[in-house]
């Protein structure tokens, strides 16, 4: 039988959470909070003794009456001050002393399904006078937030790290960046480091009320950091109420020690990785080699070089035929090592998608990533490419929302939805999402490269030159961003612009990489097809990444009648996956 449900002024309890609930909307209470209330609740009328209420709500645990007060003060708060509920029998107890209401069927009140607990780990702090020791302290914060974001997410939602740091420094409270963030708890806390030691402090605060409910302080030899993470992830477990899965307690419970020197590279790498500028992933790339001579068995060292090597590949910074075979072997050295690691799964999924076109090996991938890290936020993104590649919008756009609700301030992740809109041809759409993205960062280049884009398809030429142009100066005239300039010259029939910054891609290919697309979509735009398609089989020669979006880049249907273009589509494995209507093999 299920417990009955008791109302009491706009209130009503729900003992199964126990949840509160004012006028059909959740209150959030931290679990302690709940429970004093349910056995006031229970004794309603009747004065609680001070110890009966220690026992019941804390039991085979001694806490002292001052935190039982502060659990009562925050309880207070929390059913505001209209009138008074619990009043205080002075060195006794406590009394609820409101009318309360039992339905006489739970019928009266709609069954709500408790929703996850939303949670956020914010910057720690760097106790450390010296600054060269800010690395150690994000990446205590990032590991963290992975620990946590691996257990079981039908309770629990982590927030990425990537929303997470935008409040390094801030001057915001604590309650503000709950309602920013939409989270009923915030992590906070701070790390030092010396010699051989580490210690962490971490305080779990509920974000409405800015209430401390747990604090504690750890400290181990460096070599058992992975051992200090683990027990702040049971911890706030253990007060959240999360049910942790017997996978859970394994891997938590596994506290495999970690070489320093290897560790501390790693820290380093992620710490520039997470950048995503040439220059960073290429210097991220070094710490991982580094960090691996020191640790040839450190499977997470495989798994930040696959996903440098990935990034360079991406953004062109490295041959595709150079960057992905490296980045295989390393995610798959990684998964030799340890196969619970989803970031290595999705590091491999990306390898399958964008360099060897295998749609249903990646799509096995990321389907693997997120069984087992289904808070791991960039699964979700990248799954949701695959998607895009394939046209299928409807499931892109909820892989994206998946990607969103982990990491809402992610520049990357919410310009990814706005092309999105865009290979879908809803235009309007993917305008309004890359404005929304240029609030969040003005400067983010390659928002104003793909708003110039759908500008072209809109017709609206002046102002995609404009755009194209803003983005080139931001990204420092990167051939990616010199080649989408190009295309822009030529559909606004600046032929000879265009003509230029071909010749200038091809003086820098003796510099550095230059993707024959590139270079195809500047001859698509001039509408020299035999141009075009010379350059695109090159481009299939050198295993391109933007081959994948063949068929959904509305740049390309000037090619789309020519059997040329579908032979390419067979070749790529896209030419049964049409345009909104591919199959994904599960």
């Amino acid at each position: 039988m299920p417990k009955q449900q008791y109302e009491f002024g706009a209130f009503c309890l729900d003992p199964a959470g126990p949840l509160l609930f004012r006028e059909g909307q959740v209150i959030p209470l931290a679990p302690k909070v709940a429970d004093v209330l349910l056995v006031l609740l229970e004794n309603c009328g009747k004065v609680v003794e001070k110890e009966y209420l220690l026992r019941k709500v804390w039991p085979d645990t001694f806490v002292a009456e001052g935190s039982l007060a502060r659990t009562v003060s925050i309880l207070r708060k929390a059913l505001g001050e209209e009138q008074e509920y619990i009043a205080t029998v002075p060195k006794r107890g406590y009394r609820f002393v409101a009318s309360v209401r039992q339905p006489p069927s739970a019928a009266t009140i709609p069954t709500v399904v408790p929703g996850r607990v939303l949670l956020a780990v914010l910057p720690f702090q760097n106790l450390n006078s010296d600054k060269e020791q800010e690395y150690f302290a994000d990446g205590m914060t990032e590991e963290m937030t992975t620990q946590l974001a691996r257990l079981n997410l039908d309770q629990l939602r982590v927030i990425a790290r990537t929303s997470a740091m935008t409040y390094k420094g801030t001057g915001k409270s604590i309650d503000e960046i709950g309602r920013e963030l939409g989270v009923t708890y915030i992590l906070e806390g701070s790390v030092r480091h010396w010699g051989d030691r580490v210690r962490i402090s971490a305080q779990l605060v509920l974000a409405r009320e800015q209430t401390h409910v747990w604090a504690q302080s750890y400290e181990e030899n460096v070599a058992d950091v992975l051992k200090l993470q683990s027990q702040i992830a049971c911890a706030i477990a253990d007060e959240i109420q999360i049910k942790l899965t017997p996978q859970d307690r394994r891997r938590l419970t596994r506290n495999r020690s970690v070489n320093p020197k290897a560790h501390e590279l790693y820290l380093k790498g992620r710490y520039v990785w997470n950048r995503r500028t040439e220059d960073s992933l290429k210097k991220a790339l070094d710490y991982f080699q580094q960090s691996l001579e020191n640790d040839p068995t450190y499977a997470e060292g495989y798994v930040g070089l696959a996903d440098s090597l990935n990034s360079l590949g991406y953004y062109n910074a490295m041959p595709p035929r150079e960057a992905f075979p490296k980045a295989k072997g390393a995610a798959i050295r990684a998964l030799q090592l340890d196969d619970s690691l989803g970031e290595a799964h999705a590091a491999l999924g990306v390898i399958k998608r964008d360099f060897e076109w295998d749609w249903p090996g990646a799509a096995k991938e990321f389907k693997r990533a997120l069984e087992l890290n289904a808070g791991h936020a960039d699964a979700h993104n990248w799954y949701a490419t695959l998607f895009n590649m394939l046209g299928r919008p409807e499931d892109a756009l909820k892989a994206k929302a998946a990607a969103l609700e982990l990491d809402p301030l992610s520049l990357s992740v919410n310009t990814d939805l706005g092309r999105t809109f865009y290979f879908a041809r809803q235009y309007d759409r993917a305008v309004e999402q890359f404005q929304k993205t240029m609030e969040f960062d003005p400067n983010f280049g390659i928002t104003y490269l793909w708003l110039g884009e759908v500008f072209e398809q809109q017709g609206l030429l002046d102002k995609a030159i404009s755009h194209l142009e803003k983005g080139v100066g931001i990204a420092g005239g990167s051939p990616y961003a010199l080649a989408k300039l190009g295309h822009g010259f030529a559909m606004v029939g600046s032929c000879d612009e265009a003509r230029a910054v071909l010749n200038q891609l091809r003086e820098l290919s003796s510099q550095r990489y230059v993707s024959p697309y590139d270079i195809a979509m500047i001859h698509v735009g001039l509408q020299e097809n035999d141009e075009a398609f010379s350059w695109l089989q090159k481009a299939f020669e050198q295993r391109s990444l933007w081959l994948g979006y063949l068929n959904v880049e509305p740049q390309l249907d000037p090619l789309r009648s020519d059997r040329r273009f579908h032979e390419l589509l067979r070749r790529i494995g896209l030419l049964n996956r049409a345009s909104h209507g591919g199959q994904l093999i599960s």
